[in-house]
């Protein structure tokens, strides 16, 4: 009952109760884009710690670590992100698992140490030092569910896990039994408890500004009450991953106390209906809910990451791969919450399931012409984003299309501050041009001259005359359009 108090009594004073006059600040990543990095597989700044690297075997280390990261931060600031996301970099089990090294952070035998692979300690805070120095937000992985099957403190420490007999037993088998076989923590354990606080104060002492929560599903709710609490109190902004998360799931733990959420629901629409070619109803159905969520511009947005396929990998031709990603970047632009890009993305890398989508991370100098306009249009997007307010973080409004068009087109607004930007997002096989009326949108702008797209580089043009909205549009693409 002491977890939920707290909580109760947390969420009372930042809902502007009793206690409103020491309401702590609520943290907040609107804004921010963030741009997701597994070190291992990002760049090699230091060769002297390639212990066991083979680059062949794609379930082994191969070499990046910590001061290739900080090596590559100007590349990262050239795309134009403004917060990096590491998956853990805490010590791993030292044994493979099922052929596999636990070159991916998420088998930690020391919370509180950095892996030999990816650098030291010291290399770590010359990272953080070196992003915030360039005024860049640092957002690290945190595992509070687990340690690697291999970790010393699973046999040390047995009163620690989580036993098959306690599996067994359990009506919640999501939280009582293991993950993937890992040796599952009981966090209702006061030491366990005491721990994983700690690693969270202790990883904020090196400097960090946010945490990404991994597994949150698995892990204990009293525990994860008063995690949350610690967060806030510290301005900790926090990023829970629920695997395959809705609207309502998100809002459910907005409530509880998260910052944000993974929009999985969103995800698995564009992947149908960017990617592939299915309607755009079905990012209509997934954004007309975002009435239910506390905090809209904080939920966190992405086509990909290191735990589903490729978003390229959804067409079996390479050239449309890229195409759509292209796309589906600039989608993702115009929407509101707080955009993710997986490393690799931004030029439209293919793969398959884990570990093919975890392929080595490919320069400037190894890009094909193809890679390089991908990256050109996803850094032209995320400076238009960054230059309007509205884009940023304005109120977002879908508008009713025709049923006719209502698959191939998809229309909202996005305003703050009087500024109105319209989005287009448009899966039409051919250009096209749309006529429609401003009384059936339920908008009444002014006239306005052809104007070109927000998004450098794109040919997409908007006008207003008549009564008329009028839309000349590319095949398979989002644009973006200032309207007043």
């Amino acid at each position: 009952m002491r977890h939920y108090a707290l909580l109760g009594a947390l969420l009372t004073s930042l809902a502007g109760g009793s206690g409103a006059q020491t309401a702590l600040p609520i943290p907040t990543f609107e804004g921010q884009v963030i741009y997701q990095v597994m070190p291992d597989r990002f760049f090699d700044g230091n060769p002297a710690n390639n212990q066991g690297v083979n680059r062949d075997d794609p379930r082994a280390w191969h070499g990046g670590d910590l001061p290739g990261l900080t090596q590559k931060l100007a590349y990262i600031q050239k795309l134009g992100a403004t917060s990096v996301w590491l998956t853990p970099v805490y010590q791993q089990q030292a044994t493979n698992s099922f052929g596999t090294a636990g070159y991916h952070g998420y088998w930690p035998a020391d919370f509180r140490n950095v892996d030999p692979h990816f650098g030291t300690l010291a290399d770590f805070g010359t990272f953080v030092k070196a992003a915030q120095g360039a005024g860049m937000r640092v957002v690290l992985d945190q595992v509070i569910n687990h340690y690697g099957y291999e970790a010393a403190a699973v046999r040390l420490r047995k009163d620690w896990f989580n036993t098959q007999a306690q599996c067994d037993a359990t009506q919640n088998k999501d939280v009582d039994c293991p993950l993937s076989g890992l040796p599952d923590l009981r966090q209702s354990n006061p030491q366990v408890r005491d721990l994983l606080l700690g690693n969270a104060n202790f990883w904020r002492e090196q400097g960090v500004n946010a945490f990404r929560y991994d597994a949150i599903k698995h892990v204990e709710r009293p525990f994860l009450n008063d995690l949350l609490a610690a967060d806030r109190q510290a301005g900790t902004w926090t990023l829970g991953e629920w695997f395959g998360a809705d609207t309502g799931t998100v809002a459910d733990w907005q409530k509880a106390g998260f910052d944000s959420l993974f929009l999985f629901s969103l995800q698995d629409a564009m992947k149908t209906s960017v990617m592939g070619e299915g309607s755009l109803d079905a990012v209509r159905q997934v954004l007309a809910r975002q009435g239910e969520l506390p905090r809209p511009g904080e939920v966190a947005l992405f086509l990909d990451n290191h735990d589903v396929p490729r978003f390229a990998q959804g067409s079996l031709f390479e050239d449309v791969g890229q195409e759509r990603t292209r796309y589906g970047l600039r989608a993702l632009m115009t929407l509101r919450g707080v955009p993710v890009i997986w490393q690799g993305t931004e030029i439209a890398m293919r793969g398959g399931n884990d570990p093919d989508n975890r392929r080595d991370m490919r320069f400037e100098d190894g890009w094909t012409p193809a890679e390089r306009a991908v990256f050109g249009a996803t850094q032209a997007a995320i400076a238009a984003r960054k230059a309007s307010p509205a884009l940023s973080s304005g109120a977002q409004t879908l508008l009713p299309t025709p049923d006719r068009v209502s698959g191939q087109l998809l229309l909202f607004t996005r305003e703050l501050n009087g500024q109105t930007v319209l989005a287009a997002w448009h899966s039409g096989n051919a250009r096209r041009t749309y006529s429609l009326k401003l009384s059936a949108l339920g908008v009444n702008w002014a006239a306005l001259a052809a104007t070109p797209s927000l998004f450098a580089g794109q040919d997409a043009k908007v006008s207003v005359s008549g009564g008329y909205l009028h839309l000349s549009l590319p095949a398979r693409d989002a644009a973006a359009f200032r309207m007043q």
